[in-house]
């Protein structure tokens, strides 16, 4: 079975876009992933991440053919839509929640034409109040979780699994400050990405 992991800058973490390197998976939640489903099942897994840093959904979808459908996974995991937003903010050119939720709903579509078999795991974006969203902080909150949103109101309609992260990261925040688990308000530290980890490894119980 393979997976492929894709996304932004929190998939991405520094992957190693040569193929076959063992940096290839980066060093965030979907290296935490590979690592126990690897360690668990040796050999009854593989594995891509095809995250791209400040990637929006839009930037996905026009390059789903190479980084997607050409791989034929059997489960098509992604987080993705904190840049939708953030970009918006600072250059004028994020992703207003209507054409998210139109292009979201085309990648699922085509997807799943392209590979009827194909299983989905989508991960709830989500933002916390720190150094890089604090000055903004409304605009942050209130549109991120308009794409969280959406993201559950699809996964609801095509029947796929959806991954809740925003709560995860919220519940966090009552044994250590926000800028603990993202130091930015956006990037997971260490231990958000095992939050992220842990919280995917539960969906993907339920998919196996």
């Amino acid at each position: 079975m393979k997976i492929l992991f894709q996304g932004d800058s929190i998939t991405d973490v520094g992957r190693n876009s040569e193929r076959g390197s063992t940096l290839s998976i980066g060093q965030g939640y979907a290296m935490l992933v590979t690592s126990e489903l690897g360690a668990k099942f040796p050999g009854k897994y593989t594995f891509e991440n095809r995250g791209i840093s400040g990637n929006r959904i839009v930037d996905i979808y026009a390059r789903i053919k190479t980084d997607g459908w050409n791989l034929e996974p059997d489960v098509f995991s992604m987080l993705i839509g904190v840049n939708d937003v953030w970009h918006e903010i600072s250059t004028n050119n994020g992703v207003e929640a209507d054409r998210f939720e139109n292009v979201y709903r085309m990648l699922i579509e085509d997807t799943k034409k392209a590979l009827p078999d194909i299983k989905f795991i989508l991960m709830e974006p989500f933002v916390l109040k720190a150094s890089a969203t604090e000055e903004n902080w409304e605009t942050f909150r209130t549109e991120v979780a308009k794409r969280g949103t959406i993201v559950k109101k699809l996964c609801e309609e095509y029947k796929l699994t959806f991954v809740p992260l925003q709560e995860v990261f919220n519940n966090a925040c009552e044994s250590a400050p926000a800028d603990y688990w993202l130091p930015d308000g956006v990037h997971p530290s260490p231990a958000g990405h095992r939050l992220i980890a842990d919280k995917w490894l539960e969906a993907f119980e339920n998919i196996k």
